[in-house]
Protein backbone atom coordinates (compact mmCIF):
# COMPACT_ATOMS: atom_id res chain seq x y z
CA UNK A 1 0.00 0.00 0.00
CA UNK A 2 2.64 2.25 0.49
CA UNK A 3 3.40 2.38 -3.27
CA UNK A 4 0.60 4.23 -3.52
CA UNK A 5 1.33 7.68 -1.43
CA UNK A 6 5.21 6.90 -3.44
CA UNK A 7 3.45 7.12 -7.05
CA UNK A 8 0.70 10.60 -5.74
CA UNK A 9 4.28 12.27 -4.49
CA UNK A 10 6.17 11.69 -7.56
CA UNK A 11 3.10 13.06 -9.76
CA UNK A 12 2.57 15.94 -7.77
CA UNK A 13 6.69 16.78 -8.13
CA UNK A 14 5.98 16.02 -11.93
CA UNK A 15 2.96 18.60 -12.04
CA UNK A 16 3.74 20.81 -10.27
CA UNK A 17 7.53 21.06 -9.12
CA UNK A 18 6.87 20.79 -5.22
CA UNK A 19 8.55 19.12 -2.15
CA UNK A 20 8.60 18.42 1.17
CA UNK A 21 9.73 22.04 2.87
CA UNK A 22 11.55 19.57 5.72
CA UNK A 23 13.42 17.14 3.90
CA UNK A 24 13.00 18.20 -0.26
CA UNK A 25 12.28 14.98 -0.28
CA UNK A 26 9.91 15.17 -3.74
CA UNK A 27 5.83 15.20 -4.08
CA UNK A 28 3.90 16.55 -1.26
CA UNK A 29 4.86 20.23 1.03
CA UNK A 30 5.13 17.65 4.18
CA UNK A 31 6.13 13.83 3.28
CA UNK A 32 4.52 11.36 5.35
CA UNK A 33 7.35 10.75 6.58
CA UNK A 34 8.08 14.37 7.98
CA UNK A 35 4.29 14.29 8.92
CA UNK A 36 4.96 10.66 11.50
CA UNK A 37 7.80 12.40 13.21
CA UNK A 38 6.18 15.87 14.30
CA UNK A 39 5.41 16.12 17.84
CA UNK A 40 2.09 15.19 19.50
CA UNK A 41 1.89 16.68 22.69
CA UNK A 42 2.31 20.43 24.22
CA UNK A 43 3.64 21.56 27.45
CA UNK A 44 3.60 24.68 29.25
CA UNK A 45 6.78 26.83 27.57
CA UNK A 46 7.43 30.35 29.39
CA UNK A 47 9.54 32.91 27.66
CA UNK A 48 12.45 34.49 29.87
CA UNK A 49 12.06 36.68 31.01
CA UNK A 50 8.45 36.19 31.27
CA UNK A 51 6.30 39.44 30.07
CA UNK A 52 4.42 39.60 34.20
CA UNK A 53 0.64 38.45 33.84
CA UNK A 54 0.77 36.10 30.30
CA UNK A 55 -1.62 33.48 30.79
CA UNK A 56 0.43 30.33 30.11
CA UNK A 57 1.54 29.97 26.47
CA UNK A 58 1.36 26.12 25.58
CA UNK A 59 3.84 25.03 22.26
CA UNK A 60 4.50 21.65 20.67
CA UNK A 61 7.68 22.20 20.50
CA UNK A 62 10.64 24.44 19.68
CA UNK A 63 11.22 26.68 16.86
CA UNK A 64 13.77 25.02 15.02
CA UNK A 65 13.87 22.25 12.45
CA UNK A 66 10.59 20.81 11.27
CA UNK A 67 8.15 23.44 13.26
CA UNK A 68 10.16 26.50 11.64
CA UNK A 69 10.61 25.43 8.11
CA UNK A 70 6.54 24.51 8.00
CA UNK A 71 5.46 28.27 10.10
CA UNK A 72 7.81 30.03 7.46
CA UNK A 73 6.60 28.13 4.20
CA UNK A 74 3.17 28.67 5.18
CA UNK A 75 3.68 32.59 5.89
CA UNK A 76 6.48 33.36 3.65
CA UNK A 77 6.11 31.39 0.67
CA UNK A 78 2.20 30.74 0.81
CA UNK A 79 2.08 27.16 0.82
CA UNK A 80 -1.56 26.62 2.01
CA UNK A 81 -1.16 23.09 2.46
CA UNK A 82 0.57 23.64 5.55
CA UNK A 83 -2.34 25.03 7.36
CA UNK A 84 -3.87 21.88 8.01
CA UNK A 85 -0.56 20.26 9.79
CA UNK A 86 0.03 23.56 11.46
CA UNK A 87 -3.72 23.02 12.83
CA UNK A 88 -3.57 19.80 14.12
CA UNK A 89 -0.61 21.25 15.99
CA UNK A 90 -1.85 24.26 17.22
CA UNK A 91 -4.64 21.87 18.10
CA UNK A 92 -2.52 19.97 20.10
CA UNK A 93 -1.23 23.21 22.15
CA UNK A 94 -4.99 23.96 22.34
CA UNK A 95 -6.31 20.54 24.44
CA UNK A 96 -2.92 20.36 26.04
CA UNK A 97 -4.55 24.00 27.73
CA UNK A 98 -7.85 22.78 28.36
CA UNK A 99 -7.19 19.71 29.66
CA UNK A 100 -4.34 21.36 32.31
CA UNK A 101 -7.39 23.66 32.67
CA UNK A 102 -9.68 21.08 33.22
CA UNK A 103 -12.27 22.65 30.93
CA UNK A 104 -15.47 20.87 31.04
CA UNK A 105 -15.98 18.88 27.34
CA UNK A 106 -19.84 20.63 26.72
CA UNK A 107 -17.93 23.96 27.68
CA UNK A 108 -17.43 26.37 24.34
CA UNK A 109 -13.93 27.25 23.14
CA UNK A 110 -13.36 30.25 21.37
CA UNK A 111 -9.80 30.50 19.46
CA UNK A 112 -8.91 33.63 18.94
CA UNK A 113 -5.95 34.57 16.39
CA UNK A 114 -3.31 37.22 17.28
CA UNK A 115 -4.24 39.47 15.23
CA UNK A 116 -1.72 40.42 11.71
CA UNK A 117 -0.75 43.58 9.69
CA UNK A 118 -2.69 44.77 7.23
CA UNK A 119 0.31 45.48 4.90
CA UNK A 120 1.95 41.87 5.98
CA UNK A 121 -2.01 40.32 5.14
CA UNK A 122 -1.63 41.92 1.81
CA UNK A 123 1.71 41.47 0.74
CA UNK A 124 1.60 37.68 1.31
CA UNK A 125 -1.88 37.25 -0.21
CA UNK A 126 -3.22 35.89 2.94
CA UNK A 127 -3.69 35.63 6.60
CA UNK A 128 -1.38 32.79 7.86
CA UNK A 129 -1.89 33.09 11.61
CA UNK A 130 -6.36 33.26 11.17
CA UNK A 131 -5.74 30.49 9.01
CA UNK A 132 -3.91 28.52 10.82
CA UNK A 133 -6.31 29.04 13.69
CA UNK A 134 -9.23 27.86 11.80
CA UNK A 135 -7.13 25.00 11.22
CA UNK A 136 -7.08 24.24 14.56
CA UNK A 137 -10.54 24.63 15.26
CA UNK A 138 -11.86 22.02 12.85
CA UNK A 139 -9.26 19.87 14.23
CA UNK A 140 -10.67 20.28 17.23
CA UNK A 141 -14.17 19.77 16.29
CA UNK A 142 -13.57 16.37 14.62
CA UNK A 143 -12.50 15.47 18.56
CA UNK A 144 -15.23 16.77 20.08
CA UNK A 145 -14.78 19.48 20.90
CA UNK A 146 -16.93 22.73 20.64
CA UNK A 147 -14.58 25.37 19.26
CA UNK A 148 -14.79 28.14 17.16
CA UNK A 149 -11.75 30.70 15.77
CA UNK A 150 -13.23 34.33 16.37
CA UNK A 151 -10.66 37.18 15.06
CA UNK A 152 -11.74 39.39 17.77
CA UNK A 153 -8.60 41.89 17.82
CA UNK A 154 -7.63 44.22 15.71
CA UNK A 155 -3.98 46.26 15.29
CA UNK A 156 -3.67 50.24 15.46
CA UNK A 157 -1.60 51.57 12.21
CA UNK A 158 2.10 52.02 12.68
CA UNK A 159 3.31 49.00 14.09
CA UNK A 160 6.63 47.21 12.50
CA UNK A 161 7.45 44.21 11.75
CA UNK A 162 9.03 42.37 14.65
CA UNK A 163 11.82 40.48 13.23
CA UNK A 164 14.94 41.92 14.66
CA UNK A 165 13.62 44.28 18.08
CA UNK A 166 14.86 42.88 21.03
CA UNK A 167 12.96 42.32 24.10
CA UNK A 168 12.63 45.73 24.94
CA UNK A 169 11.90 46.57 21.48
CA UNK A 170 9.02 44.03 21.12
CA UNK A 171 7.35 45.51 23.86
CA UNK A 172 7.40 49.19 22.98
CA UNK A 173 6.00 48.61 19.37
CA UNK A 174 3.44 46.71 20.68
CA UNK A 175 2.57 48.83 23.49
CA UNK A 176 -1.03 49.63 22.95
CA UNK A 177 -0.93 48.27 19.78
CA UNK A 178 -4.17 46.23 19.95
CA UNK A 179 -8.22 46.13 20.57
CA UNK A 180 -10.88 44.28 20.92
CA UNK A 181 -13.46 46.73 19.18
CA UNK A 182 -16.99 47.06 21.15
CA UNK A 183 -19.16 45.48 18.62
CA UNK A 184 -17.36 42.41 18.07
CA UNK A 185 -16.68 41.66 21.88
CA UNK A 186 -20.12 42.24 22.18
CA UNK A 187 -21.21 39.52 19.11
CA UNK A 188 -18.58 36.98 20.67
CA UNK A 189 -20.72 37.29 24.03
CA UNK A 190 -23.92 36.81 22.36
CA UNK A 191 -22.99 34.07 20.48
CA UNK A 192 -20.98 32.10 23.20
CA UNK A 193 -21.63 34.16 26.74
CA UNK A 194 -19.89 31.01 28.98
CA UNK A 195 -16.74 30.12 26.68
CA UNK A 196 -13.22 30.07 27.27
CA UNK A 197 -10.56 31.86 24.99
CA UNK A 198 -7.12 30.99 24.33
CA UNK A 199 -4.95 33.38 22.10
CA UNK A 200 -3.04 31.65 19.13
CA UNK A 201 -0.23 32.38 17.43
CA UNK A 202 2.14 30.40 15.30
CA UNK A 203 5.47 31.36 17.20
CA UNK A 204 6.40 32.18 20.85
CA UNK A 205 9.58 34.48 21.49
CA UNK A 206 9.74 36.90 24.07
CA UNK A 207 5.98 36.97 24.66
CA UNK A 208 5.34 40.31 24.17
CA UNK A 209 2.54 40.01 21.25
CA UNK A 210 0.68 37.57 23.69
CA UNK A 211 0.67 39.57 26.17
CA UNK A 212 -0.60 42.62 24.41
CA UNK A 213 -3.21 40.27 22.94
CA UNK A 214 -4.40 39.44 26.64
CA UNK A 215 -4.62 42.81 27.56
CA UNK A 216 -6.64 43.78 24.55
CA UNK A 217 -9.33 41.27 25.45
CA UNK A 218 -9.49 41.85 29.35
CA UNK A 219 -9.97 45.61 28.99
CA UNK A 220 -12.79 44.17 26.86
CA UNK A 221 -14.36 42.32 29.27
CA UNK A 222 -12.75 39.18 27.71
CA UNK A 223 -10.77 36.81 30.50
CA UNK A 224 -7.94 35.02 28.61
CA UNK A 225 -7.66 31.27 29.88
CA UNK A 226 -4.23 30.39 27.84
CA UNK A 227 -2.34 31.05 25.04
CA UNK A 228 -1.42 28.31 22.35
CA UNK A 229 1.36 28.70 19.73
CA UNK A 230 3.35 26.20 17.51
CA UNK A 231 7.01 26.65 18.32
CA UNK A 232 8.81 28.82 20.95
CA UNK A 233 11.83 30.29 20.59
CA UNK A 234 14.84 31.10 22.92
CA UNK A 235 15.55 29.49 26.70
CA UNK A 236 12.34 28.28 28.35
CA UNK A 237 11.52 27.47 31.64
CA UNK A 238 8.59 25.84 32.46
CA UNK A 239 8.09 27.86 35.73
CA UNK A 240 7.33 32.16 34.85
CA UNK A 241 10.09 34.34 36.19
CA UNK A 242 9.24 37.71 37.14
CA UNK A 243 12.46 38.80 38.37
Amino acid sequence: MRLLPMLADGFVDLVLGSACVVCNRPGRPLCPGCRAALPADAVVRWPTPTPPGLAPPYAVGAYDGALRAMVLAHKERRVLALARPLGDLLGASVSAALEDARCPLPVPVVLVPVPSRPAAVRQRGHDPTFTMTRAAARRLVADGRPVTAVPVLRLRPGVVDQAGLDTRGRAANLAGSMAAPSAAVRRLGERFPHAHVVLCDDVLTTGATLREAQRALEVAGVPVLAAAVVGATQLRDRRPNFG
